[in-house]
C-alpha cells in the first residue's frame, strides 16, 4: 500500500491590538500597541478599573502591594528571553489604571465574632467548613455587588494557603444508590474503547466529579449570581519564591485576566471572513436537586471578535449502555443550537453568517439532524471533531514539528500540531513529544480552514498572556465551566458572559 504524506505549515495566528500592529504574541502586541479596545475610543472604555479586595488583613496588604507593583515596570531579573519578557506596567500596557478603595475592601478576620474566616477554618466537619469558608467570601462579595453606586468593576478574592489546604475541595462518601450508578458507568466504560478517549481527561470530567465540590467553582458561581466578576489570588502570585514564576510573567498573566474580566478587550482575531460563531460542545456531570446523576451538555461560544458566553443544554441521563461517547438527542441538539444563535444575535446585533462547532466526539445522526434543522438559515455551518492522536512526526534536528504543522495522509486524514516548536519563542517549551489533533469534518467545509480556526483559537484565551495553549478556547475551559454550572443544580445561572467563568 502506497502511503502519501503531505505536510504544510499554517500561518501563525495574527492577533490585532490597539494600533496597526498585528503579531501572534500577546505580550509583544500589548507592549507595542496596547489593547484592541483602544479602537473604541475613551468614551467606550474604562480609564480606571475599580478593584475590590476580600480576605484577611495580611492578604489584603499583600494584594494592595502587588497591585501597586503591577502599575510599574517589572523587569526579568534572570535575563529577558522571548518567553520571559519584562512587564511594562499595567497603565503603560492597557492605557488604564488599577484603583482600589477602603470602601471596596472587606476584612474576614476582624477578631472575635467578626473573625468569619478563622471561625470557618476551625470547623472540624469538612463539608460544614467548606460551606462556611464559601459563605464568608461570597457574602462579602454580595455586599459589594448590592451597591447601586461606588461598586468595583471586579473583586479579588485573596486566599491564604490555609484556606486552600483545608477547603480547596471537599468530597463526601457516595450513597448506596450513587455507588451503584457510578459502578454501572465505570463498568460500561471499561467495556468500551477507553484508550483513545482517556486522552480527553483535561477537558471532560470523570464520573467522580459529581461527589465533589470545588471552592473556586463555587465562588465563580456566586460571582455569576452577583453579576460581579472575581479574580482569585494566592501567595504564590503575590510573593516572589524560588520555585515560582518570575514576577514579570505573573504580572502579565494576572493583568490580562483582570483587564478582560473588568470589561476590556485585550486583542482579537482579524476580521477576514464572515461573522462567525465558534462553539465548543462538551458534557459534564451534574448532581441535581433530586440527587439524580445526569450528564449535561454545555456550549462555550465565541464571536469572531472574541466575545464569549456559555450556555447549558438539557440533561442527558446516565444509562447502563452509555460510554464516553455521550450524544444529544435530535431535540436537544436543535434547542441548544437555537439558543446559541439567539444569544449570539443578542450580543452581536444579528445572527452569524457562519457557525463552527467543535466536539471531541463525533456528531451522530440525531445531533446532525437537530443542528441542521436549527441552523437552516445560517449560510455556512462547519462541524469539526478534534481527536487527540497517537501520530508522531520527527524532523531533522533536535526540535519537534512547528506549531501549525498540518499533516495529511493519503489526501484524507489530517493532523494538526497545536503544540511543538514555537517560532515566536525560538524553542519548544513543552516537556513531552507533541501530540496532534486529528481534524475530522462532518460537513462540507475545508479541513485546512478548520485547522486554521483551531490554531487561531488557541490564542484567544483572555485569561493569560501565555501563547502555549494546546486546546482551542472553545474546548479548553469545558471542565471549569461545567464545574461552575454544577453549582446551580437545575436552576439557570442567568448570566452567560464568559468573563465570569475564567
Amino acid at each position: 500500500m502506497t502511503l502519501e504524506l503531505s505536510v504544510k505549515e499554517l500561518a501563525p495566528p495574527n492577533l490585532q491590538f490597539g494600533g496597526a500592529l498585528s503579531v501572534s504574541d500577546p505580550k509583544v502586541g500589548l507592549a507595542q500597541a496596547g489593547p484592541f479596545d483602544l479602537h473604541f475610543g475613551s468614551a467606550s472604555r474604562k480609564q480606571k478599573i475599580g478593584v475590590g479586595i476580600i480576605g484577611p488583613q495580611w492578604m489584603i496588604d499583600l494584594t494592595r502591594a502587588w497591585l501597586e507593583r503591577c502599575m510599574n515596570p517589572i523587569p526579568v531579573l534572570e535575563g529577558e528571553t522571548q518567553l520571559r519578557r519584562m512587564f511594562p506596567g499595567f497603565e503603560e500596557t492597557f492605557h488604564s489604571a488599577l484603583s482600589t478603595k477602603d470602601s471596596w475592601t472587606v476584612r474576614l478576620d476582624e477578631g472575635g465574632v467578626g473573625d468569619k474566616l478563622g471561625t470557618a477554618l476551625a470547623i472540624s466537619d469538612p463539608f460544614r467548613r467548606f460551606e462556611q469558608v464559601l459563605d464568608a467570601y461570597a457574602d462579602a462579595l454580595d455586599s459589594l455587588a448590592a451597591r447601586d453606586s461606588n461598586r468595583p468593576d471586579l473583586v479579588i478574592m485573596a486566599m491564604p494557603d490555609e484556606v486552600l489546604k483545608k477547603s480547596h475541595s471537599v468530597e463526601r462518601s457516595a450513597t448506596t444508590e450513587e455507588k451503584k450508578a457510578a459502578a454501572v458507568i465505570r463498568k460500561s466504560r471499561a467495556n468500551g474503547q477507553l484508550d483513545l478517549f482517556d486522552l480527553f481527561e483535561e477537558v471532560e470530567q470523570t464520573e467522580e466529579d459529581f461527589l465533589k465540590r470545588d471552592l473556586r467553582h463555587a465562588l465563580k458561581a456566586r460571582a455569576l449570581r452577583a453579576k460581579l466578576p472575581i479574580q482569585m489570588v494566592t501567595r504564590s502570585l503575590l510573593e516572589d519564591t524560588p520555585r515560582g514564576q518570575d514576577a514579570a510573567t505573573r504580572a502579565w498573566n494576572f493583568s490580562v485576566g483582570v483587564y478582560y474580566k473588568a470589561g476590556g478587550v485585550p486583542w482579537r482575531l482579524p476580521q477576514t471572513g464572515p461573522e462567525t460563531c465558534f462553539v465548543g460542545i462538551s458534557f459534564h456531570h451534574l448532581r441535581t436537586t433530586k440527587r439524580h446523576i445526569v450528564q449535561s451538555s454545555l456550549a462555550q461560544a465565541f464571536s469572531s471578535e472574541g466575545e464569549g458566553f456559555a450556555i447549558r443544554g438539557d440533561g442527558v441521563p446516565a444509562t447502563p449502555d452509555q460510554s464516553r461517547n455521550v450524544h444529544l438527542s435530535e431535540e436537544q441538539a436543535y434547542d441548544l443550537s437555537k439558543d446559541i444563535v439567539a444569544e449570539y444575535a443578542t450580543r452581536a446585533g444579528g445572527p452569524p453568517v457562519r457557525v463552527v462547532m467543535h466536539k471531541t466526539t463525533h456528531f451522530d445522526a440525531a445531533e446532525l439532524a437537530g443542528i441542521k434543522a436549527a441552523l437552516s438559515d445560517i449560510p455556512i455551518v462547519d462541524l469539526v471533531t478534534l481527536v487527540p492522536s497517537s501520530l508522531r512526526l520527527l524532523r531533522l534536528g533536535v526540535y519537534p514539528p512547528n506549531v501549525g504543522t498540518l499533516c495529511t495522509i493519503n489526501s484524507g486524514t489530517s493532523f494538526l500540531f497545536t503544540s511543538g516548536f514555537m517560532q515566536e519563542l525560538g524553542t519548544y517549551p513543552g516537556p513531552h513529544v507533541p501530540q496532534p489533533f486529528e481534524i475530522r469534518m462532518q460537513s462540507g467545509g475545508s479541513k485546512t480552514e478548520a485547522a486554521q480556526d483551531v490554531l487561531n483559537l488557541t490564542r484567544m484565551n483572555w485569561n493569560t498572556a501565555d501563547i502555549r495553549g494546546k486546546w482551542p478556547v472553545t474546548l479548553s475551559f469545558a471542565r471549569r465551566v461545567g464545574g461552575i454550572l454544577d453549582e446551580f443544580g437545575d436552576a439557570e445561572p442567568g448570566e452567560t458572559s464568559f468573563r465570569y467563568f475564567v
